[in-house]
């Protein structure tokens, strides 16, 4: 199997695509399109998200120290599309995106009610590295859509997600098998 080497950049593909939402549903409220979002921590549950200071979310995280990672299916693509090339300082990107923003029921961030899946964070830690800042963030609540679950559960079959993959947004297509169902052939 031939391989060519490539420059070191991010090729981990695909990565979710996801809407973080921050601010406060009756103030100042932002969205950003992220697709550097990744599960860091069980037990307590963190996340963290990557994001270039000089994006106009980034202060409003770090004053707050809050924000809503929302999960969006493929029905939602153009709105994903426009709350990444479209500044908040500029427009509201909730009513440009035709979005709607909820309390959520733990932080003061809203929650975007289209997304069938909204985890609500509280920032544990801020860390510069370079281009980006991490923001390693406690998960303190979950909210999901009735229609995702299956015996109490997240679906992936059911949520319809999508990743960005090099430049482009791709399907994430669920079922493939339950982990520990030990694929092998013997």
């Amino acid at each position: 199997m031939a391989k060519q080497i490539l420059k070191a950049g991010t090729s981990l593909t695909p990565i979710p695509a996801s809407i973080i939402s921050c601010g406060t549903v009756e103030g100042k409220k932002n969205l950003i399109s992220l697709a550097w979002v990744g599960i860091v921590n069980s037990d307590p549950p963190m996340l963290s998200i990557s994001v270039r200071p000089q994006r106009h979310s980034h202060q409003m995280i770090k004053d707050s120290g809050e924000f809503v990672v929302n999960v969006p299916t493929r029905e939602l693509l153009e709105a994903v599309d426009y709350c990444g090339n479209t500044s908040g300082r500029d427009v509201d990107k909730f009513a440009g995106a035709g979005l709607t923003a909820l309390p959520a029921s733990k932080v003061a961030a809203p929650i975007v009610a289209e997304c069938p899946i909204n985890l609500e964070c509280r920032v544990r830690q801020v860390i510069p590295l370079g281009s980006h800042d991490l923001f390693l963030a406690e998960i303190v609540a979950v909210q999901a859509n009735d229609e995702v679950l299956e015996n109490g559960r997240l679906s992936a079959a059911k949520v319809h997600t999508i990743a960005y993959c090099s430049g482009e947004y791709v399907n994430v297509q669920g079922g493939l098998g339950r982990n520990g169902s030990h694929f092998r052939k013997k």
